[in-house]
């Protein structure tokens, strides 16, 4: 459910009045005459990378490109306001009057989802943007009269996973509790940031700054766990395939990579990344589609005003519910997450929480 009040409130308080003839909202106007003042009065477009580059070097300042992560760093007052200004434009492009009038009708927001569109059997949406809405427009999602969205979510999946697939004895004692980040601090000074640094780290191969220089206390604490993970990295640089805990299989590595060189290594050792990440998002994709198949089949039968899944998106799920029925759905989903969990790991004592809530607006949920 999508309301187009609440959707022309937040982007009238975000970008201005909605402009005639698909020029800039107000707000994006007054942003870009505030850059090109800034940056010495000279005529710059904000959406051209090559205008802000060169305007940025007659300022004195190099940048490579009007990344966020440069411009953050970048000692001059008109990086601060085109920043501001490239996430509203963000905004207005992917999710304002024109998005709203392609992809809403009769009070629904209806995206093509691609089952299984991504490798690691995630799913994907073709157009719509739907598994990217920015939270400040979330108080657009709004439940009918007499309804509820109860929206949940895992927490620490892909850990979790990493946990349950490789059975490492003192990750799952972890992920049997709570808090697996409160849980791992103690191994990192009690510090539960660092914790949390260190094991998606070495989920998703980061191997410089903080996150690799956490590897040794991972692998001397977690043998198991980063065995694992660098075995497929490995199998990954070397040109093999690896498999998610239900036997979905990574593609092959590309024909055209060159067989040797600097690029080679580059290439191989992006693989590496790849592969290691692959084992834990596709087994983590498995357990959230076995957690959706699941919550699906107790909420069939309840007639054709009953609850509904709405939404879902990676590890979230949304359901559309009679305000009388909430309850039902929230003991469903829980019982949803504990038969994903025994479907695909097992008798594993690695807990899967799911945090839901019952909200009448999907910005409700914090």
């Amino acid at each position: 459910p999508w309301s187009a009040r609440a959707h022309d409130e937040l982007l009238e308080g975000l970008l201005g009045p909605r402009p005639a003839g698909g020029g800039r909202p107000a707000r994006l106007a007054e942003l870009a005459g505030r850059v090109q003042r800034a940056l010495g009065g000279r005529p710059v477009n904000p959406d051209s990378p090559s205008q802000v580059l060169r305007a940025f070097a007659e300022q004195g300042v190099r940048l490579n490109s009007t990344r966020a992560w440069e411009l953050r760093e970048a000692d001059h007052p008109a990086a601060r306001l085109l920043l501001e200004y490239k996430e509203l434009s963000r905004i207005h492009a992917a999710h304002g009057w024109a998005w709203r009038e392609q992809w809403v009708r009769g009070g629904r927001f209806r995206p093509e989802y691609v089952v299984g569109g991504v490798v690691s059997g995630r799913w994907a949406t073709r157009g719509g943007g739907a598994l990217q809405i920015p939270r400040v427009l979330r108080g657009a999602v709004v439940a009918d009269p007499g309804h509820l969205l109860v929206v949940a979510d895992a927490e620490q999946l892909e850990p979790r996973v990493l946990a349950a697939v490789s059975e490492d004895a003192g990750l799952v004692r972890a992920a049997a509790a709570g808090d697996l980040y409160a849980a791992l601090a103690p191994a990192f000074g009690g510090d539960r940031a660092r914790a949390k640094v260190a094991v998606l780290g070495a989920v998703y191969g980061q191997t410089t700054g903080e996150a690799g220089r956490l590897l040794p206390v991972l692998r001397h604490r977690f043998p198991a766990a980063m065995a694992l993970v660098e075995e497929a990295a490995r199998a990954g640089e070397t040109g093999g395939l690896v498999r998610s805990r239900l036997g979905r299989t990574c593609p092959p590595p590309s024909a055209d990579v060159p067989g040797d060189g600097e690029e080679a290594g580059r290439a191989a050792r992006s693989r590496g990344r790849f592969a290691r990440n692959f084992v834990v998002q596709a087994s983590a994709a498995e357990w959230a589609l076995a957690m959706l198949a699941a919550l699906r089949r107790r909420l069939a039968g309840t007639g054709p005003d009953g609850p509904r899944v709405v939404f879902f998106q990676h590890d979230e799920v949304m359901v559309h519910t009679p305000e009388e029925l909430a309850g039902t759905v929230l003991e469903a989903v829980a019982e949803a997450g504990d038969e994903a969990r025994r479907l695909v790991f097992g008798a594993t004592p690695v807990r899967f929480p799911l945090s839901a809530r019952a909200v009448r607006c999907y910005a409700d949920t914090g």
